[in-house]
């Protein structure tokens, strides 16, 4: 029997395990038999670092080395936090619309803070990991272009620059991303 991998898809800041392309791609995934977890965390109340932590603890033990962290706006960062505390390579992390600093918007950097105003051990981040795809859009109103960059390049992930995506959400007509879909797929054959 082949072990398939387990899929975390990890939303962001005012986000939910029912927003954008996860419910989508989870279904995708699971209909070629992979295990997909979708948490929900804390947010906008009561969100902080500390309470989506608490939140993941109950699906620690799910991680392995056929796991795959998927991860939309704040998730990058939360996904960067948990591989600097485990001590278990995974197979691959998709960043999609990432940021490892403050974005100038003080409603969301107040959200946000706990997550990235900090020094990250990309060392550790790095060997905890085998390959990291960072998939940013040039036109985000939200996250700047250059934020996707510079995450790609603390982790010498592969980087793929969309046009005309903006935050790659529902907003912009994101309830499928195929090409995602497309490049996880390779990851977990």
């Amino acid at each position: 029997m082949i072990l398939m991998g387990n899929v975390f898809i990890i939303h962001g800041t005012e986000g939910n395990p029912e927003g954008n392309w996860f419910p989508w791609i989870k279904g995708e995934l699971e209909k070629l038999g992979h295990i997909v977890f979708v948490p929900k965390f804390p947010t906008p109340e009561g969100q902080s670092l500390n309470s989506w932590l608490d939140t993941f603890e109950n699906y620690i033990n799910k991680i392995n080395e056929d796991t795959v962290f998927v991860a939309h706006s704040l998730g990058p960062a939360f996904v960067l936090n948990v591989l600097e505390r485990i001590d278990k390579k995974v197979k691959a992390c998709f960043f999609v619309s990432g940021f490892i600093s403050l974005l100038g918007n003080e409603h969301y950097d107040n959200l946000n803070r706990s997550f990235i105003d900090k020094e990250f051990d990309w060392k550790k981040i790095k060997k905890n990991c085998n390959k990291f795809i960072v998939i940013n859009s040039k036109d985000d109103p939200y996250v700047p272009f250059e934020e996707g960059k510079k995450l790609a390049d603390r982790l010498n992930a592969e980087f793929i620059a969309l046009d005309k995506a903006g935050h790659i959400n529902t907003e912009f007509g994101f309830d499928k991303f195929e090409m995602l879909l497309e490049e996880i797929k390779k990851e977990l054959n």
